[in-house]
């Protein structure tokens, strides 16, 4: 075999950064075509090497191949200085997205999106990822700012595809695949080392409180109260008393039965399957685009799924030579039948994650006669488990798994976007856009929870909620574009109102009557019955313009007045600008010699964005209540406002630097930025004899930064005749802070966070865990040396000249390291060779910390029920023993599961995020099977995560905090590509 190959050598590069077009395919030379890219920006379109913001492109190519269900995790390790959490596993769900940091600590942190020109006010979810041609992210001032006070947390712009003139094409598209559990469980004990610990929590409980005067009195009566303690002997031959004697396990561990796995019953291999069929073309005056499309997407847990049918058509017509229209309408019907009403509740007991992560392992999800066997029911089907003896803490009288079966919580929508745009080319350089938007969602939802067991049992409920959404936008756009010579000229001026309006039904009825019916009708008491309709108001005029000289030095301005009704009249319009400025110094005449640079742009940008969301409709207007007592109406006071309100004002300063060498092969960007949240709104506390309900009013009375560096290197290290390998490397760090607090209130503590000046809002404040006093097993905190009482014996004591304690109540609070990491990003592979593709994407993070409560419920003290992480083996059991695990007590067990810096882990990973294989057919075998175009492919999202611990999940959210919500899929997928 003979292969040229073109491999690049380099030194050592050091990169910051970000560039323009995050994990482009790389073709096998570099064209004009290429370098004269044009990027989608705010109200329009703009050539990539005049863009001086913050823009990053993903095109469709990027993902088409990928069994994404919701578009914007395509956006995970597309570029620098985005953070997006895992979305949950069930089907469709959107993940949170931060870009460069955290504006707000009340007010909205999710960027706004934007449809085909037109600010998008639905579910992302409804849209369909083939039908998408490009996603930007917009990250910086200079790029967000016409979108004003929208804009604070960045813009995501979504293009859909169209037809170009030329051969129609029809394209067929084909996936099919399975959904597993992503993240995999905690480590466990087993049944053996369960009965042996619990043994020893109420062995060493009787010690601690004297109860027992002597250890062999204490083993005695915790052999003899151990069974009566968790309920139930799993052993065949081995009477209660005996299961655990003097510390040690029974001999004899034959079981009654085997059946102990609540999460087989619970988790499935679900199937997931696409078809996807679209027509595009055109002719010299109209083009055309449709599509159909059918997604079903059965998740992983029992009861979960998600059944979409999509459909799109997209239109421009040259009318008239001065004339241009169109229209993109799409429609999306969709059934989710969702995880349970909670299950992402943290608390909740019928959150199948919790519970079957949590029960013991001695219960078995099923019942079982005396002998051992399963009881069946008349269906031949095994009965299932919940009257039986359990521990306090094993959730006694529920079982998840039969409620699941039982209750059912499924929500049908209907998603409709509808974009219509005309254009008059009114002189040469002159152009009028008249814009028009419509987005409408329906969502019909129906909750049925049974009358045998769980929280509506022995009555049995049912509800109803009809939510009605309805966007409606109006955009007028006046652009005029000259050039003079070298000197290039692009002005923007426009109007936009949007009108946003919410409506809502919810019904609840108790008393079910006869079986196999959720329908109202079905129960007796109306429990409750409510509705209500939201309005959102926006307005704004805005301007823009660019100018360049030979596309070598480039400047920046918009300006953009917006309004909002969530202010009062006299505090509802505010200005918004951004002004900018870049040099491309590689068309320097000093440069010319320098043939191996190809781009060495220098750009910079500041500007003032705004933020109005997440903080209610009517946020400067103090609200009242409708209620009832005994049957009789009222008033009540409800929601105390602050008239003076406003936005929250976002300053962001952005430097970067761009640069392409070597015929492009190595390309990349470096860029700092700092924006700066003035106005922050913090939800005040006020004094209980105010009389507000919530004891809080919004007000803007903070200020917060965040700033932080941004990196990306892509390097084509191969580039041959017959193959080639580039790789992009993205990373960023980040850096929040506060700056300024209410007057009055200089720290506010939320949980496991105190916001204060000088600290994130994601820096831990904790209780401060000093370890396990080896003398006696004893969990230690330092003391607080703050305490008004000199220290208690038989509490606190000196170790090494350290005060410590024992009491919880004694420990010292303080700050203790952030969620916040040190640097995260991606790297992204694509390796060709002929026909063959092959593309993997890594995600990663280093450094920050985790508040594990999950791991930190498996490490009582005291289970009662409760399972046991495996890491509870290495506690504490003889004096000497050096270890970070206590000794078990069931009277000091409280002390040490509290809220403290022990349960702070390492949030460092590394996530094999997505691999897809793909092999593109010759023409030879094209032609034969009468397709222009045939692809075959394999991917598989979520493959591996490596963690500090098995069972983290260190991309759950932004707070660094643990919940046991439905975990991440893992996607394996076939799929088929076929043009005709």
């Amino acid at each position: 075999m003979n292969v040229k190959l073109k491999v690049l050598t380099i030194g050592a590069f050091f990169f910051l950064g970000e560039i323009a077009s995050a994990q482009q395919k790389r073709k096998d030379t570099i064209s004009t075509k290429e370098i004269e890219e044009v990027v989608v920006v705010a109200y329009g379109k703009q050539k990539k090497e005049t863009v001086i913001g913050s823009n990053v492109q993903i095109g469709s190519d990027n993902f088409k191949d990928r069994p994404v269900t919701n578009v914007a995790n395509a956006i995970d390790g597309a570029a620098p200085g985005i953070q997006v959490s895992a979305g949950s596993g069930q089907p469709g769900s959107l993940p949170a997205i931060r870009i460069r940091g955290f504006s707000s600590i009340s007010a909205g942190n999710n960027p706004l999106y934007v449809v085909d020109g037109v600010i998008y006010n639905g579910s992302v979810s409804a849209i369909n990822s083939l039908d998408v041609e490009s996603i930007n992210v917009l990250k910086d001032a200079a790029s967000t700012s016409l979108y004003g006070s929208s804009a604070a947390n960045g813009v995501i712009l979504i293009t859909t595809k169209k037809g170009r003139k030329g051969r129609d094409i029809v394209n067929f598209s084909l996936q099919t695949g399975i959904s597993q559990r992503g993240v995999p469980e905690y480590d466990r004990v087993g049944i053996a080392d369960y009965y042996l610990l619990n043994w020893e929590a109420l062995r060493n409980g009787r010690l601690t409180t004297g109860a027992s005067a002597t250890t062999a009195l204490a083993n005695t009566w915790a052999s003899d109260n151990l069974i009566a303690n968790l309920g139930v002997n799993v052993y065949k031959n081995v009477a209660n008393n005996a299961v655990v004697v003097n510390g040690v396990v029974t001999g004899d561990q034959t079981l009654k039965y085997n059946d102990f796995d609540w999460s087989k019953p619970l988790f499935k291999t679900g199937l997931r399957q696409s078809y996807d069929l679209s027509y595009a073309g055109g002719g010299e005056k109209t083009t055309y685009f449709a599509s159909l499309g059918y997604l079903n997407d059965q998740g992983y847990l029992v009861k979960s799924g998600l059944e979409r049918f999509t459909a799109r058509l997209n239109v421009e017509s040259q009318l008239k030579p001065w004339v241009k229209v169109g229209i993109n309408l799409a429609a999306t019907n969709t059934k989710t039948e969702n995880s349970y009403n909670g299950a992402d509740n943290n608390s909740a007991i019928i959150n199948p994650y919790r519970f079957s992560r949590s029960i013991g392992p001695i219960y078995s999800p099923y019942s079982h006669n005396a002998d051992g066997s399963n009881i069946f029911d008349s269906n031949g089907d095994k009965v299932y488990e919940w009257l039986g003896a359990r521990g306090a803490n094993a959730s006694p009288g529920r079982n998840a798994i039969y409620e699941r079966i039982l209750n059912s919580d499924i929500t049908r929508a209907n998603n409709i976007t509808s974009r219509v745009f005309a254009d008059f080319k009114l002189l040469k350089d002159l152009k009028l856009s008249i814009i028009g938007g419509y987005d409408l969602r329906n969502a019909y939802n129906r909750e049925y929870q049974n009358n045998i067991l769980g929280d509506a049992a022995p009555a049995g409920a049912a509800s109803r909620t009809s939510e009605n959404t309805y966007s409606v936008n109006f955009i007028q756009l006046l652009n005029y574009t000259k050039k003079f010579g070298s000197h290039n000229i692009d002005v923007l001026l426009g109007h936009e109102n949007n009108k946003y309006t919410f409506e809502s039904f919810y019904g609840y009825k108790q008393g079910q009557v006869g079986a196999n019916n959720d329908d109202l009708v079905n129960f007796i008491t109306p429990t409750s019955l409510t509705s209500y309709t939201d309005t959102y108001n926006k307005e704004a005029f805005f301007a823009r313009a660019n100018y360049d000289f030979n596309e070598k030095y480039l400047l920046s301005g918009s300006i953009r007045r917006d309004a909002s009704s969530r202010f009062a009249p006299d505090k509802r319009w505010n200005t918004f600008w951004s002004a900018g400025a870049g040099w491309r110094v590689n068309k320097e005449s000093f440069m010319d010699n320098l043939k191996f640079i190809d781009e060495f742009k220098l750009r910079s940008s500041y500007g003032e964005v705004g933020n109005d969301q997440g903080i209610g409709f009517y946020a400067y207007q103090t609200l009242f209540e409708y209620n009832n007592n005994a049957g009789l109406p009222g008033v009540v006071f409800g929601t105390q406002a602050d008239p003076n309100i406003t936005w929250e004002s976002n300053n962001q300063f952005d430097v970067g630097l761009d640069f392409a060498f070597l015929n492009r092969r190595i390309k990349g960007s470096v860029e700092w930025y700092k924006r700066e949240t003035d106005g922050l709104l913090f939800n005040v506390p006020v004094p209980m004899s105010a009389g507000v309900p919530s004891n809080n009013v919004f007000r803007n009375v903070g200020a917060m930064y965040n700033k932080g560096i941004e990196a990306s290197l892509t390097v084509g290290i191969i580039n041959g005749e017959k193959g080639g390998w580039d790789i992009t490397i993205n990373a960023s760090t980040l850096k929040n802070q506060i700056s300024k607090m209410p007057n009055g209130q200089p720290e506010i503590i939320s949980g496991s966070k105190k916001l204060t000046e000088g600290r994130s809002i994601y820096d831990y404040w904790l209780r401060q865990w000093y370890g396990v006093d080896p003398s006696n097993g004893d969990g230690l905190f330092l003391l607080d040396p703050t305490l008004a009482s000199a220290p208690i014996a038989g509490q606190d004591k000196q170790i090494d000249g350290v005060w410590v304690t024992n009491r919880a109540a004694r420990a010292k609070y303080d700050f203790a390291d952030s969620a916040i990491p040190d640097v995260f990003g991606s790297i992204n592979n694509e390796f060709r060779y002929k026909n063959f593709t092959l593309t993997a994407l890594v995600t990663y993070q280093i450094g920050g910390k985790i508040n594990d409560s999950n791991y930190a419920l498996l490490m009582t003290g005291y289970p009662q029920g409760r399972a046991l992480h495996a890491d509870a083996l290495n506690r504490w059991q003889n004096p000497g023993d050096v270890t970070d695990v206590p000794r078990f007590d069931s009277s000091l067990s409280a002390q040490y599961d509290v809220a403290s810096t022990r349960w702070l882990v390492d949030a460092s990973f590394i996530n094999l995020r997505n691999v897809t294989l793909g092999y593109k057919f010759g023409e030879d075998v094209t032609k034969t099977l009468g397709f222009s175009r045939l692809d075959m492919f394999i991917s598989g999202e979520n493959l591996y995560i490596k963690t500090k611990r098995k069972g983290l999940e260190p991309q759950e959210n932004f707070s660094g905090e643990t919940t046991n919500r439905f975990t991440p899929a893992r996607i394996f997928s076939f799929g088929v590509n076929a043009s005709f």
